[in-house]
């Protein structure tokens, strides 16, 4: 089992073909965020699938007019059902665990061929108003999943020795 070719090759899409996803695939990536791990397996979240072009075409206008909602064939609004849990160190958990959940999807879209994109800028408020969720929860991120030419490099990356150490700073 090789990970290791899916993380050094997946980057932020710039923009997205309009190219249908795979059912498969899709369910492969949301099954990946469905079984990410999170505080005390809380699983504190709720994945709502876009991928009505009239409703990603509102997304976008509250999203600033980010074209990649019109793009891509999938958006993936990620939402949190416990807002109020906290960990024993007192810090929200579900930034974390929603992180986790999403990484695991952007991962396996890489494994299934496809490119990904996390977008944390909109108005949430409108977001929510238009995909109906509930006053009490909260849209953390969204995420844009489809096929892509890739986008260039990776960009450069801190060497080990100035991100890692062992045993002390």
């Amino acid at each position: 089992m090789e990970i290791m070719s899916e993380i050094l090759n997946r980057v932020s899409a710039d923009s997205f073909l309009e190219t249908p996803i795979p059912e498969e695939s899709l369910q492969n990536i949301l099954n990946a965020g469905r079984i990410a791990p999170s505080a005390k397996n809380r699983q504190p979240w709720r994945f709502i699938v876009l991928r009505d072009p009239l409703l990603k075409e509102k997304i976008k206008d509250s999203a600033y007019g980010d074209e990649r909602f019109s793009q891509a064939p999938v958006a993936i609004a990620a939402c949190t059902t416990n807002i109020g849990y906290r960990m024993p160190n007192g810090e929200l958990s579900y930034p974390v665990d929603l992180s986790f959940a999403i990484s695991f999807m952007m991962l396996q879209a890489e494994h299934e061929g496809l490119g990904s994109s996390v977008i944390t800028t909109y108005r949430e408020d409108e977001i929510k108003k238009i995909l109906t969720i509930p006053y009490s929860m909260k849209v953390l991120m969204m995420l844009l999943i489809g096929k892509t030419e890739k986008n260039g490099d990776r960009e450069i990356r801190l060497p080990m020795d100035r991100v890692v150490s062992f045993d002390h700073w």
